[in-house]
């Protein structure tokens, strides 16, 4: 029975989908100027848990074909036949059903919408078609797994005034960014693997050399939007200094990614690219409680620093 219950939370990709809750917390907790409203809190923390198991789970049944010819994921349950299609499938609607009843009866319509739309586009947008469409596919998928710290404000505050869509979405922004230069790194790493299953990611589209400075510009644009926190009064300069440590420190990685010291180095980059992410919105967070931003006090953005 252990051995069945690790197969169904393997498909759930739990190591991923605790990146996503993660951010969803952190937009929780960036929402309002204390402790947000615990029910709201708890309940959309489940919810926006539960649709990302969804959404991976159904990620796992539309890529088993690649998944049983790429080295990475070909000891997956549905790689190896330890789980049915019908199986992944029934628990993947039913953890998506039972998200969107959590959010729909503890939470608010607006998160509830926010998490299907995610879910949709993740799970059928990008991994049914973008990617295996386009090499631009992380990209434009990308915007579905920026949406969590969105759903977690939305969870609290259901997105009540101009303020929390400013902000939410710069988080939004943020994440979008920073996604095509950690998904190419271990793009590049794994590109054989891409190519034989037949999936046209950049660096088997257009070469490698074409990837890694693609990865630098998106890098150099990733450090940009970090400071639109900063900029735009939601953060004080606790989060800058962090932000542009954190930001420093990938953009020594993804210049020295352009001659880098061995093949492995490309993973160095994606692990470092998760590290950052994680310590960036902990910057958020720290930065928020020390100093509330004006914002909280006052409808609008301040924007002075901008003249």
């Amino acid at each position: 029975m252990s051995a069945l219950v690790s197969q169904y939370l393997e498909v759930t990709k739990p190591r991923i989908v605790a990146l996503i809750v993660f951010t969803a917390l952190i937009g929780m907790l960036l929402a309002v100027p204390g402790v947000p409203p615990l029910r709201q809190a708890i309940a959309g923390f489940i919810g926006i848990w539960l649709a990302a198991a969804s959404a991976a789970a159904l990620n796992h049944l539309i890529d088993q074909r690649i998944d049983r010819v790429m080295a990475r994921t070909s000891r997956r349950p549905l790689a190896t036949g330890t789980l049915t299609p019908r199986q992944v499938l029934v628990f993947a609607l039913a953890l998506g059903a039972l998200s969107m009843l959590i959010l729909l009866t503890l939470v608010n319509p607006i998160t509830a919408l926010l998490t299907f739309a995610s879910l949709i586009g993740y799970a059928v947008v990008y991994t049914a078609f973008l990617k295996r469409a386009t090499s631009q596919n992380i990209v434009i998928g990308g915007i579905a797994g920026a949406a969590p710290p969105l759903c977690g404000w939305a969870a609290v505050t259901a997105m009540q005034g101009p303020r929390d869509w400013a902000h939410a979405l710069l988080l939004v922004l943020i994440i979008f960014v920073w996604t095509p230069p950690h998904f190419w790194a271990l793009a590049i790493f794994r590109r054989e693997d891409y190519s034989r299953a037949h999936v046209p990611m950049l660096p088997v589209t257009h070469g490698v050399t074409y990837t890694r400075w693609h990865v630098l510009l998106y890098t150099i644009l990733l450090l940009v939007v970090t400071v639109l926190p900063w900029l735009t009064g939601m953060s004080g300069v606790f989060y800058l200094g962090g932000a542009l440590v954190l930001g420093g420190g990938f953009l020594w990685y993804a210049i020295r990614l352009l001659d880098p010291p061995d093949d492995y180095f490309a993973m160095r980059v994606f692990n470092y690219s998760i590290v950052y992410l994680m310590a960036l919105f902990a910057f958020l967070l720290v930065d928020h409680y020390i100093a509330p931003p004006p914002s909280f006090a006052a409808p609008g953005l301040p924007l002075e620093r901008l003249g």
